[in-house]
């Protein structure tokens, strides 16, 4: 086989190597513009298991390059003046030209012709003469580009600048963040040391900033003096150094996210950079890039046919290129959004800067460095007004809202369960809900209870406009007090052009057989094409509406819950009002966001009055509607958070989606707990994070990292409804408190975890 490699990076010499190893006799050329010795990155960072993988494909490349590693194991964050170190995190680096010259000496021994100072301007010229062409060359790959119509590239340039950078300054203690505000506006550096003289060191900056320097309009030289400046006490003398000589201008970049559908032509092949990048925060192009190599050997030497080769290399990389794409896109958005966490305490930034990929959980961080994260939990519980020991998990931690104290920061979900009668909850509530509180949760929240008959959004929806609904729903709250240390809030709403429909487990959201009652919403637009169309409320609607929700929230204080909710989310009434989607309103309740928000404040705040001063309301919300900007979006759900909070909401309970049939939503772990935090730290207004939350971890790196003030599950509460207290057992917290008669039940359960951690240690 004929191969030609255009490109001489990692990806393109590694693919050379593995290739002559599984196939001696094939004739192989790496082909690259520059000289042997350039480069122009500084260090590259491969964890211990790329290294175990470089090993079992060629033990002797890899034990050279581990020779040259430069390891470190703590993390180091400089932040308003503080060092906050953790270990145990296990990082490697070497030199970016050391791993060039020694991959380079292990291809010519294997019998790759190098051909250095070389240009290729077109792929085409190669796949004539080549069996095979793998275009490596890199993120502003020309390849793609002379294929781009059959490669179909997705390039996302993302916000920050930033400009890489060397030093002879040591940080071989540890991986380095430094974050450093200015007159100007906050720079940050991320720095490590990749051999025993030399340290990576990557200035990055918003564009606000940038533009405020005027780095642009600098030479590189002019540029790196101002980041010596900023920097110095960190860099104690030494200087920055470039090697980008060959870029004109200040060297300053936007990353680009690389992303192509598909990844070869006919025998061209794309690998590295090239096909896919992730952001170098997370420090994994460089294992991408090798990996890939390793895969590409594998299947054009064992497989019939390049076609069926290719498949399969696509197949396997995109899998592993999507995964880590994910995290670093976690990862640089935490710094695009870093102005969100610069007023959090040091600890809780630390915290939110480790967690920022997601591929780091709490009790992960417990297995890197258990001291460094208990620390972190005794501040959380301090600070959350909880004693200074036994230290406890986040999830544990107390909550306080107006004069109402949970015990925990863990919330039941409001789930319908389309039980009652004529709209009064049944004995299938008091269970429920009964089971649930004892079950340890801090707070119970209600299934949407309605504020008519009419409000209902099926037979079998429960109500607060009848005396004997506020009798039951007494009973039940009484229960709750009585037996249990859980507090319970009833979310009111009405369902508007989602109502009168089948019960969930017949046709969800399809209308009834029979005996449908009219609908109401802001517009005149049914939910589908299926659905009735509703009536477009009328101003004399508005105001019986309204006083409906009043009348419902009197009923929820006597009947004594300790906390109501507005339900303004997933398409119900309220809802139709703020979506763009369902509000296509020609008067003042329609159009400008101002506008559309009209009536659900005002049906808020006559909430609010009559509700009691010391207890406090939330407002579910749908931050994001999932069609683009023709919906809500993210920084709309901002601008609702914040006009409800005015208006007196204590927290917001942050959903988001199930306003239209059109959405598409991007599903996946704690995947709405984005618009929680960024409602948060933009605002400083509590929230509640919801949403594919399942596990004890993700609700205590929600907590810790200041993503969410209390955390709602659902699905998980259906299948257990001790929940919180099996929770408790698993992570080893012996404080949480179960139910008197279930002590004999709690201390097997402390036993049995606590042998099996004793036969299985972690």
């Amino acid at each position: 086989m004929r191969v030609a490699c255009i490109g001489g990076g990692p990806s393109g010499l590694y693919f050379a190597i593995s290739l002559k190893l599984r196939q001696p006799e094939s004739e192989v050329v790496v082909i690259e513009r520059n000289r042997p010795d350039d480069t122009f990155g500084w260090g590259v960072v491969l964890s211990d298991e790329t290294l175990d993988n470089l090993h079992r494909n060629d033990p002797k490349s890899a034990a050279e390059i581990r020779a040259h590693f430069a390891y470190w194991d703590d993390i180091a964050v400089h932040y308003r003046g503080e060092k906050l170190v953790s270990t145990g995190h296990g990082f490697c680096g070497i030199g970016r030209k050391k791993l060039l010259l020694l991959l380079q000496e292990r291809a010519r021994e294997l019998g790759v012709e190098l051909r250095f100072e070389t240009e290729v301007e077109s792929a085409a010229d190669y796949a004539r003469d080549y069996d095979l062409v793998v275009a490596c060359d890199g993120v502003n790959s020309r390849i793609r580009q002379e294929y781009a119509a059959q490669f179909k590239p997705d390039i996302d340039l993302r916000a920050c600048k930033f400009v890489w950078l060397g030093t002879h300054q040591k940080f071989d203690d540890a991986f380095t963040f430094i974050f450093e505000e200015t007159d100007k506006g906050w720079l940050w550096a991320h720095a490590y040391q990749f051999d025993e003289d030399t340290a990576t060191f990557i200035v990055e900056t918003d564009q606000a900033t940038w533009d405020a320097y005027g780095f642009g309009e600098m030479s590189q030289q002019e540029s790196i003096a101002i980041c010596e400046k900023i920097f110095q006490k960190h860099l104690n003398g030494r200087s920055l150094m470039t090697n980008a000589g060959h870029i004109r201008g200040s060297a300053w970049l936007n990353f680009p996210r690389v992303l192509c559908e598909k990844w070869h032509h006919e025998n061209i092949v794309l690998m590295g950079d090239a096909s896919a990048s992730a952001h170098f925060s997370i420090g994994s192009g460089t294992k991408l890039a090798l990996e890939s190599a390793i895969a590409l050997a594998d299947y054009v030497t064992s497989q019939p046919d390049l076609e069926q080769a290719f498949r399969l290399y696509q197949d396997e990389r995109r899998l592993e290129v999507l995964r880590l794409q994910s995290a670093a896109r976690n990862s640089l958005e935490w710094f695009e959004d870093v102005h969100r966490y610069l007023r959090l305490d040091p600890v809780q930034f630390n915290y939110s800067l480790l967690t920022r990929s997601q591929r780091i959980s709490h009790e992960n961080l417990r297995l890197r460095d258990p001291e460094w994260l208990k620390d972190a939990e005794r501040w959380f519980q301090t600070h959350a007004g909880g004693p200074e020991t036994p230290v406890r998990a986040p999830m544990f931690a107390p909550f306080k809202l107006r004069d109402l104290r949970l015990k925990n920061r863990i919330v039941l979900s409001p789930m319908a369960q389309y039980k009652a009668k004529d709209g009064c909850p049944t004995d299938w509530h008091l269970v429920h809900l009964g089971e649930r509180a004892k079950g340890g949760a801090g707070l119970i929240f209600t299934e949407m209870t309605c504020v008519s008959a009419q409000g209902r959004i099926t037979p079998g929806c429960p109500g607060l406009y009848a005396a004997e609904h506020e009798a039951k729903w007494r009973q039940i709250v009484d229960f709750i007090h009585e037996e249990t240390a859980a507090k319970i809030c009833c979310q009111i709403g009405h369902s508007g052009r989602k109502g009168s429909t089948q019960l969930g487990w017949q046709k969800m959201d399809a209308p009834l057989e029979a005996d449908n009652w009219e609908l109401l919403s802001a517009s005149a637009i049914p939910w589908s094409g299926n659905n009735q169309t509703p009536r477009e409320m009328t101003r004399e609607d508005m105001d019986r509406v309204r006083d409906e929700f009043v009348a419902a929230t009197r009923m929820a204080e006597r009947a004594g819950f300790d906390m109501i909710e507005l339900h303004a989310a997933h398409g119900y009434l309220v809802s139709s009002f703020i979506s763009p989607l369902s509000n296509i309103r020609q008067d003042e309740y329609g159009g400008s966001l101002e506008n559309r928000m009209r009536y659900p404040l005002e049906l808020f705040r006559a909430m609010r009055e009559v509700w009691p001063g010391d207890k406090p309301m939330s407002v579910r919300i749908s931050a994001n509607d999932w069609v683009g900007e023709d919906g809500v979006t993210p920084e709309e759900a901002v601008a609702i958070a914040r006009a409800f909070n005015d208006a007196g909401a204590d927290i917001i309970d942050v959903s988001a989606g199930q306003t239209s049939t059109q959405a598409r939503p991007v599903y996946g772990r704690m995947f709405q707990t984005p618009f929680s935090d960024r409602i948060r730290n933009e605002t400083g207004i509590a929230t509640m994070a919801v949403g594919n939350i399942y596990e004890a971890d993700h609700a205590n790196s929600i907590l810790m990292a200041g993503r969410a003030d209390l955390v709602c599950l659902a699905r998980p509460h259906l299948a257990d409804p001790y929940w919180t207290l099996h929770a408790a057992t698993a992570i080893g917290d012996r404080h949480e408190e179960w139910p008197l008669p279930y002590q004999a039940g709690r201390d097997q359960a402390w036993r049995l975890a606590d042998r099996d951690t004793e036969v299985t240690p972690v």
